[in-house]
């Protein structure tokens, strides 16, 4: 596994831990903000060949944005 694999990895652990934590607290805005964190990792980790089954969630749909 490359360096860059082994990031991806551990931003992804702690963004769902923080999304975890602020859906129990209540906090709409983080979760939005850690939404799109993940998000933004699925597309890193699509481009880079690395699947993440805690991503599948956060992978936008190929369909949607064909036609986008």
């Amino acid at each position: 596994m490359t360096e860059l694999h082994e990031q991806i990895r551990a931003r992804v652990s702690e963004a769902l831990t923080s999304l975890q934590d602020a859906r129990t607290e209540g906090d709409d805005h983080m979760v939005e903000v850690r939404t799109g964190e993940l998000e933004s990792l699925a597309h890193l980790a699509s481009e880079h060949g690395l699947h993440l089954p805690a991503l599948q969630d956060y992978t936008a749909d190929p369909d949607l944005e064909a036609a986008g």
